[in-house]
């Protein structure tokens, strides 16, 4: 068994502010086994009927859980699942909960009341860092390659009807039980599309004639894909600048091993490995930090930084992803650096072992490795 320690670290830890856990990610990702290799766990399967007539009546139910841990996997199967977990979080609070979902809380009519303040919420991730060490110490290009989703990452040969048999899964179980969606072809190819150009800028315009659909249902299309964790929506960061983009979203697909499979990467070029290490980065930041909401900034002459953390009345922090340091270019971060000459500037790379700096645009820019940034950046937090 596989024991994933900073994930278990997390749901112990949230278990520390509230007795409700909402554990979201998307299928696959590592949920259901990450919940069972937690000591003595109830585990119940909200698939099953059986499992559905007993929560029935969810006030019987939890009176004789006392001081027990339930897993209520895929608990968006119940007829009211909110309404359960409302009991447990203000009546029951001897039983602990580990709630499974592949999508937001309030993504589903479902779900009539979000929690809000009644819950912890921990998002799981496709494999991070710290996660190769307890899978045996793969090698990052096989992380990038394969993917974060532990059967695609420990699987024995890529399998690509694997990738095809997944997105059918999703249509079926998340979005048609989720959103009751009508358009498989035209959903399907818009998933197919955003994958293909990952990491780029987004027009809904664009993606209408190729998927058969309106530009609104390009949008209702997106909408859902980021409330299931499909993508993630980096919209720009400005301070109304005349020269700032302000309404451009990048959008990034949720994971590198499906950016490849869709690209048709089977072996990763030099030339590859740039951008999927942005999008490892970021799947990086959005672990550690449990936070969803990053930027990016770009002016109207194409310069562009790749993540952007804006806080309230601080600097931002700017984070450039870079493969090797010596694919530095500096051209695109001075003029950021002349509009905001306080930011915390990152340039984060594979081959930097030791931080180091340089003075640019007389700002200090930190060279180094993602552990090494993700430590700075949990002390900002």
């Amino acid at each position: 068994m596989v024991n994933r320690q900073f994930w278990l670290s997390q749901l112990e830890k949230a278990f520390t502010r509230h007795s409700v856990i909402w554990l979201s990610g998307v299928r696959r990702s590592g949920k259901t086994f990450l919940c069972q290799s937690l000591p003595k766990v109830k585990y119940l399967d909200c698939e099953l009927p059986g499992t559905r007539r007993m929560l029935e009546d969810p006030e019987s139910f939890l009176s004789e859980q006392s001081g027990k841990t339930l897993i209520l996997d895929e608990i968006h199967r119940l007829g009211n699942p909110s309404e359960l977990l409302k009991i447990a979080s203000d009546h029951f609070k001897n039983v602990r909960i580990i709630a499974t979902g592949s999508s937001t809380l309030g993504a589903s009519k479902k779900f009539r009341d979000t929690l809000t303040g009644r819950k912890a919420d921990v998002w799981l991730t496709p494999i991070i860092a710290q996660d190769l060490k307890d899978f045996g110490q793969m090698s990052l290009e096989h992380r990038l390659l394969r993917g974060g989703l532990p059967p695609f990452f420990m699987a024995k040969q890529h399998d690509e009807k694997a990738f095809t048999e997944w997105m059918d899964g999703f249509w079926s179980k998340d979005i048609q039980e989720l959103f009751r969606l009508e358009k498989r072809y035209s959903f399907q190819k818009f998933v197919e599309l955003l994958h293909i150009q990952s990491g780029g800028i987004f027009e809904a315009t664009s993606f209408a004639k190729p998927c058969e659909a309106s530009r609104a249902t390009i949008n209702n299309y997106l909408g859902i894909l980021e409330a299931t964790f499909l993508v993630h929506i980096l919209r720009p960061f400005h301070t109304a600048r005349a020269n700032e983009i302000t309404n451009a979203p990048k959008v990034y697909a949720f994971d590198t091993g499906f950016v490849c499979h869709y690209r048709g990467w089977k072996d990763l070029r030099p030339e590859d490995k740039g951008i999927l290490w942005e999008h490892f980065v970021l799947n990086e930041l959005q672990a550690r930090l449990q936070i969803r909401t990053f930027n990016y900034w770009r002016d109207k002459q194409k310069h562009e930084v790749d993540i952007i953390i804006s806080r309230p009345k601080k600097p931002p922090i700017a984070i450039e992803c870079k493969w090797r340091a010596n694919s530095f270019d500096d051209s695109s971060i001075v003029p950021f650096l002349r509009a905001y000459p306080q930011a915390t500037v990152f340039v984060v790379t594979t081959d930097t072992p030791h931080p180091y700096t340089r003075r640019i645009a007389g700002t200090i820019v930190h060279f180094t490795g993602l552990e090494n940034c993700l430590a700075q950046l949990i002390k900002e937090q």
